[in-house]
């Protein structure tokens, strides 16, 4: 029975040391699952924070482009100034406008023995 007590605690030993080195199989790789998981998280993390601050700089750009469009805009016509124009184009009614040639060519065809076709027709602009 002694014997038996003897091989007992070998043997329970012996299981106690397979036990141990199976847990510590499994927790390293516990810890070199963790480790690649820190370094992948790392390197997220820092395509995160790159990304970032590329969409900040788009939007400084975006900005700084909304700000310049404002400045431009300033200088536009208002409705009202084109409406003004508008109303100025239909009283004038450029297209019933003669050139010069055009009212040469109407006094030859007319014959107008009173018009002075030798001397140059000179548009007056100014006063008189």
């Amino acid at each position: 029975m002694q014997e038996q007590l003897q091989v007992n605690p070998t043997e329970r030993i012996r299981l106690l040391e397979s036990r141990y080195s199976a847990l510590r199989d499994r927790i390293l790789i516990t810890n070199q699952n963790m480790i690649a998981g820190y370094k992948k998280l790392h390197e997220e993390v820092k395509e995160v924070e790159a990304d970032i601050r590329e969409l900040k700089t788009d939007v400084f750009e975006i900005k700084n482009s909304i700000t310049k469009i404002a400045e431009e805009l300033r200088f536009f016509a208002k409705k009202e100034q084109i409406r003004v124009i508008e109303k100025y184009i239909d009283l004038w009614n450029p297209l019933k406008f003669v050139t010069e040639s055009d009212l040469k060519k109407i006094l030859e065809e007319r014959g107008d023995k009173n018009s002075r076709t030798k001397r140059p027709i000179q548009p007056k602009y100014g006063r008189e």
